[in-house]
């Protein structure tokens, strides 16, 4: 084994990690007539809480944080947090492509009160990954609450290597975990193997929960629990418990449902579906997203069906 990914042997942080282990949901922002609409987004927090979830995300990439300007960004933030009211531990979504714009996200975010961020890799630049700590450093410095990293390189173009993970974590104890997207058990379990035990690794794949917690990852950050947080939490109680034929079947009534909410970029069949269960008044995204296909409806409307007899 290399000096780079060794495993740790000083004493693992003090901060409480623990709190953000479990089933945690990218909300939504949800629009009506091209406005957030606050009212929705109230009733989404609570609702979420109420069905049992551990942790939410504001204005992460299912936020549509792209096309937030700056002011709407920051206060989604701050309103989810005032929603919450401490009731499950808040993760803000202040990544961004530009290193001064993450920095500025998260002071006001950590002014606002979130109590960790959620931190995307940054997106189109393609830097190496040199420019890839550089940037996370510089945004680590302007804060002491905890940091969760967020490697989707299907999206950003480049990903969080193990190495730069193990080297963050060294260098800034309060980088607590990674937000893992790239669909590789390989990349989990060297990341559970070579950093330190206090250190979390998340799901960043509805479809890929079970076999990430059965690698060692401790939670999922959801899409598809903003439709139906009660059962992605038992899906995550149930891998976490060990209960291996009771996860593996939740996780086979949920697979339909984990593919289908991605025939479309995301949050657009999400919405849909969450719209047609009634749980927000419209389904709207934001340009350059668009609304749901009318080749996809009658899939989304019959899992809607679905689940709504079951």
């Amino acid at each position: 084994m290399t000096a780079s990914s060794a495993p740790f042997s000083h004493a693992a942080p003090s901060l409480d990690t623990g709190r953000f282990c479990g089933a945690f949901t990218a909300l939504i922002t949800p629009f009506l007539n091209g406005a957030v609409a606050y009212d929705d987004l109230k009733k989404l927090v609570d609702f979420q809480i109420d069905q049992g979830i551990d942790g939410l995300v504001s204005v992460g990439t299912t936020g549509e944080s792209p096309t937030l300007d700056t002011d709407e960004h920051l206060n989604v933030i701050a309103q989810t947090i005032e929603f919450a009211r401490g009731r499950v531990p808040l993760l803000a979504g202040t990544g961004s492509n530009s290193t001064a714009e993450a920095i500025e996200l998260t002071k006001a975010s950590d002014d606002a009160g979130a109590d960790g961020f959620l931190l995307v890799a940054p997106y189109y630049n393609k830097p190496n990954q040199e420019g890839i700590f550089r940037h996370f450093a510089a945004i680590a410095g302007c804060t002491e609450k905890p940091i969760v990293l967020y490697s989707i390189p299907g999206r950003c173009g480049v990903e969080i290597s193990v190495e730069t993970a193990v080297r963050l974590r060294k260098e800034f104890p309060h980088i607590i975990g990674i937000k893992e997207a790239g669909g590789s058990c390989e990349k989990v379990s060297r990341l559970v193997r070579e950093l330190d035990p206090a250190f979390i690794v998340l799901s960043g794949d509805d479809s890929l929960t079970l076999p990430f917690i059965s690698l060692g990852a401790r939670g999922v950050i959801s899409v598809a629990s903003n439709w139906l947080p009660k059962a992605v939490a038992q899906l995550v109680m149930l891998a976490r418990s060990a209960d291996e034929s009771g996860a593996l079947r939740l996780h086979n009534q949920l697979a339909d449902l984990f593919k289908k909410l991605f025939i479309e970029p995301n949050p657009v069949p999400v919405k849909y579906a969450m719209a047609r269960a009634g749980i927000i008044q419209s389904d709207e995204v934001r340009l350059p997203l668009c609304e749901l296909s009318s080749a996809s409806r009658p899939l989304l409307d019959a899992l809607v069906d679905s689940f709504s007899q079951s």
